[in-house]
């Protein structure tokens, strides 16, 4: 009995022979050279190239320009729609042919707060601001109430700063152990995001 197979004899891992592609011949009219080089034919042919060699690739690179033709207006527009590729796109919660704002029934329940009408993001944002117990010591540590904005925040940590630094206070180290603490406690809500 043969340890062989019939079956596995008919499987072949590599074939034989390997097709080599042809060499294509640079595109530029009297050019004999390969055309090693691909170059994009352009606007509306995407995906399509012509084939040149190194100094005619070159060349075709310097003059190439995607937008030839094209009117300022036409390019901005190109570019805004790049930022969606080119997909169409509409605010939330409209229509999409740019009609009213979809009714939202308020029988549904809004744990989140999205479908408030009238209502900013940041609006939201800052009514749910919920400040954390370290920030709430840092921010008391500074001063401050737990509403403060990040400006104010700034503002008062570098009151503090002047005041209790010894190089503006002729030397004096004594405060020094408070300026250490106004340091930590800005680093502390800069690290948290509310300065």
């Amino acid at each position: 009995m043969s340890s062989r197979s019939s079956l596995f004899d008919k499987i072949r891992i590599k074939p034989d022979t390997v097709e080599a592609p042809a060499e294509q011949r640079c595109e530029h009219p009297g050019c004999t050279r390969p055309g090693a080089f691909r170059a994009p034919m352009g606007r509306n042919r995407e995906g399509r190239y012509f084939h040149f060699c190194l100094e005619h690739v070159k060349a075709y690179n310097q003059s190439y320009n995607y937008f030839q033709g094209m009117s300022d207006d036409a390019v901005q527009a190109f570019q805004k729609d790049a930022i969606t590729g080119h997909r169409p796109t509409w605010g939330m919660g409209l229509k999409k042919d740019g009609g009213e704002r979809v009714v939202v029934d308020d029988s549904i329940s809004d744990m989140l707060g999205l479908f408030r009408n009238g209502r900013t993001t940041a609006a939201r944002a800052d009514e749910a601001r919920q400040v954390s117990a370290g920030a709430r010591k840092a921010l008391d540590t500074l001063g401050l109430d737990p509403g403060a904005d990040k400006a104010s925040v700034r503002a008062r940590f570098k009151e503090l700063a002047k005041r209790f630094h010894p190089d503006l206070n002729g030397g004096d180290r004594s405060r020094e152990e408070k300026l250490r603490s106004i340091i930590d406690a800005y680093n502390y809500l800069k690290s948290a995001g509310l300065a």
